[in-house]
């Protein structure tokens, strides 16, 4: 079953802290803000991690 990704890039204050747990989901870019290297997953594993790690919690995984 594919797990959805979302970023809030209203709420994102770009601390990198998903890139440094999860660098093949996330991506900081030219903008200072985390995005997306994928918005599907199979597993949540450490796209996980991140959301529970993220101080401003702007990442969702839903199904």
């Amino acid at each position: 079953m594919a797990y959805k990704i979302k970023i809030d890039q209203a709420c994102c204050i770009g601390c990198g802290s998903c890139v440094a747990i999860c660098p093949e989901i996330f991506e900081l870019k030219d903008d200072g803000k985390s995005h997306l290297k994928k918005e599907e997953i199979e597993n949540p594993g450490c796209a996980q991690q991140a959301v529970e790690a993220c101080p401003a919690s702007c990442i969702a995984i839903g199904k």
